[in-house]
């Protein structure tokens, strides 16, 4: 996924199906460096991770 659509989605009142690895995630932030974010899975709000952005898919 390219740093612009990621911002598009984090800030879409829609809910935009995510994946990371094949695991369903919500992304929480895009760092400065647009190439980063923190993201959390669906079903554990409390666990966060940073992420490369170009792992992330749409679907």
């Amino acid at each position: 996924m390219e740093s612009q659509r990621a911002r598009q989605i984090v800030s879409s009142p829609d809910e935009i199906k995510v994946t990371y690895n094949g695991v369903s995630v919500w992304i929480d932030k895009i760092h400065d460096d647009d190439r980063t974010a923190t993201v959390h899975l669906r079903q554990a709000m409390e666990e966060r991770s940073e992420v490369a952005i170009a792992e992330l898919k749409e679907h």
